[in-house]
């Protein structure tokens, strides 16, 4: 193994189309940063029409599945501060996109939930979003995509 300026380890070279051919100099965190690069690129391109940014949709997404929630509970589930759940609410809020209302059960929190608007939007969004995505992965074969998922759910866990 090699270590590179990064100072990940590689395997060094095995031949071509063995365990260290990249056809390239580029490390594993380049390639990664890339094509989250790429994948960002390709998600704002398809959020464009909506004007709605990726972390917004995340949590428009994720008021979905989960329903109402406190503002703590939606930076919880997006991995953010606190001070970024609420400018993401207050952007979607501004939009019509989700309401915010007391909690019945502490006054010192906020619930926030998707509006009806919030919910139309989504669909059309996934509509189109999602296949935008799905195509950054059409170069890998259903057995590649398993094998990312799992390794990427490795690596965020």
């Amino acid at each position: 193994m090699t270590l590179d300026r990064d100072a990940t380890a590689r395997p060094g070279p095995a031949g071509p189309g063995g365990a260290g051919d990249t056809g390239s100099d580029e490390t594993l965190s380049e390639a990664f940063r890339s094509v989250a690069r790429q994948l960002r690129e390709t998600s704002q391109e398809a959020l464009a029409p909506w004007d709605i940014t990726p972390s917004q949709l995340r949590a428009l997404r994720m008021l979905a599945r989960h329903g109402v929630m406190r503002l703590s509970a939606l930076s919880d589930h997006l991995r953010i501060a606190a001070r970024s759940a609420t400018e993401v609410a207050d952007a979607l809020e501004t939009r019509g996109l989700v309401e915010r209302r007391p909690d019945p059960d502490d006054r010192r929190a906020t619930l926030v939930e998707l509006t009806e608007h919030g919910t139309s939007v989504l669909d059309a969004i996934r509509a189109v979003s999602g296949t935008a995505a799905e195509r950054a992965f059409d170069r890998l074969s259903p057995a590649d995509r398993v094998h990312l998922a799992r390794i990427l759910r490795k690596l965020r866990d």
